[in-house]
């Protein structure tokens, strides 16, 4: 049976991995507050337990979408995801920060396949005009997997406990991963695309380059730094709101685990709506006459704008004023999140975006680990503010950066 419209149907199948990756990851961060407590784990420790995540996530990034280029998309992300729950599920054996991290540690090495994979997917099947709609959407799954995980984890941990929080958000990537290796073909090998969509697909793909992508070579081009520095200063915003803001509530705003769980969803709702409109805004600077590329640079320029607001938290007169600025900071990191990523799917052949968003990847969760490590050392002593200040004036710079280099990136379509 022939599908219409299939390639918006691989989203869907893209964007519940996605869910189910960041509620698997978000968990530690619902569930900080009780875990320093049971498991008597400091502020720093517990930076050292998110630090052992993103250092496995750097390193791994790249090589994820190395291997994903190599061995297909079909295999190996469903290997992956069942990496990745099943070292989710073992952070239920941990005794303390040390297990904990370690089991960190391992989901980091398996997580990080998610935004590669998923970008290579979308590069695979959807034309330039349409990728940043459909990042958008894949890029949701990233914000609504936050977004469910403080009332699931913590609905799971006061019914039965912490530890089966982590047996619950890991086991049910098992099944996703199945389905995602069942339901999952590139448009060229898919029994249900019509003749009608692959055509559409394939009329502005750029030819295949004729030797695979060399990591020394995308490392030594100007169109990876020009994303790569941006990412390098944006992601340490997102890394923030998903392992920090649980513990921000509980520490300085005085909220209890039940608070936290009514609030604490509120900023990824709003970068869900980021993500998208974000999406969206790329199309629509375009049928108005912004090239490509600029039509993304300028929408990564305005949620650098908007990352004002989360410098001024520790302004906040009232932790609803807080988590309302947080709202503004997740709306607009997503917005530059989004739009990041599908610069690279711009840049690159399909064939090469694997390994060259995974070393994007890898230089924005480089700038997250370095971040959340400065956070864990200054926290109890500085306090929260100036370090969200940080976090508006990075994506500023980043900003700046990518308008002064925007020269060097040329669609890939332009080079075929």
């Amino acid at each position: 049976m022939k599908i219409r419209h299939l390639r918006w149907w691989m989203v869907a199948l893209i964007s519940v991995g996605t869910i189910l990756n960041y509620l698997a990851r978000n968990s530690l961060g619902v569930l900080a507050p009780q875990l320093k407590g049971e498991l008597h784990i400091t502020t720093q420790q517990y930076s050292y337990v998110v630090g052992a995540f993103q250092a496995a996530y750097t390193v791994m990034q790249p090589i994820c979408g190395l291997i994903v280029d190599r061995i297909g998309l079909q295999l190996g992300f469903a290997l992956f995801a069942v990496a990745w729950s099943l070292a989710n599920v073992a952070h239920a054996l941990a005794g303390g920060w040390a297990g904990l991290a370690f089991f960190r540690g391992l989901l980091g090495l398996s997580e990080a396949a998610a935004i590669p994979s998923g970008m290579k997917a979308i590069a695979e099947w959807f034309p330039a005009r349409e990728r940043s709609v459909a990042t958008g959407w894949f890029n949701a799954g990233t914000s609504l997997g936050a977004l469910i995980a403080p009332p699931i984890v913590i609905g799971v941990s006061l019914a039965l406990s912490w530890r089966w929080a982590f047996v619950v958000t890991g086991g049910v990537g098992l099944i996703w991963a199945a389905a995602w290796y069942i339901f999952y073909r590139s448009p060229l090998k898919h029994r249900a695309i019509t003749p009608e969509e692959q055509a559409y697909i394939a009329a502005d793909r750029p030819a295949a380059p004729q030797h695979k992508a060399r990591a020394r070579d995308i490392l030594r081009s100007g169109r990876f730094w020009t994303i790569a520095i941006p990412r390098f200063l944006a992601e340490p915003a997102w890394q923030t709101f998903s392992f920090w803001i649980p513990l921000y509530l509980a520490t300085e705003r005085h909220m209890d685990l039940k608070h936290i769980a009514m609030f604490a969803w509120l900023p990824f709702l709003a970068a869900d709506l980021g993500g998208v409109l974000g999406g969206y805004l790329s199309p629509a600077l375009i049928k108005r006459g912004v090239p490509l590329i600029p039509s993304r640079v300028a929408g990564i320029c305005l949620g650098a704008l908007l990352m004002i607001a989360p410098g001024c938290i520790g302004l906040a007169v009232s932790p609803y004023l807080a988590i309302g600025l947080f709202c503004i900071g997740g709306f607009a990191h997503q917005m530059i999140s989004v739009l990041i990523n599908t610069l690279s799917t711009d840049v690159f052949a399909p064939e090469e975006v694997g390994v060259a968003n995974g070393f994007v990847g890898q230089a924005g969760w480089l700038g997250g680990l370095l971040f959340s490590l400065a956070i864990g050392q200054l926290a109890d002593t500085i306090g929260y503010t100036p370090l969200f200040a940080c976090l508006s004036f990075f994506d500023l710079i980043g900003a700046a950066v990518l308008i002064a280099m925007i020269g060097r990136l040329t669609p890939a379509t332009a080079r075929a």
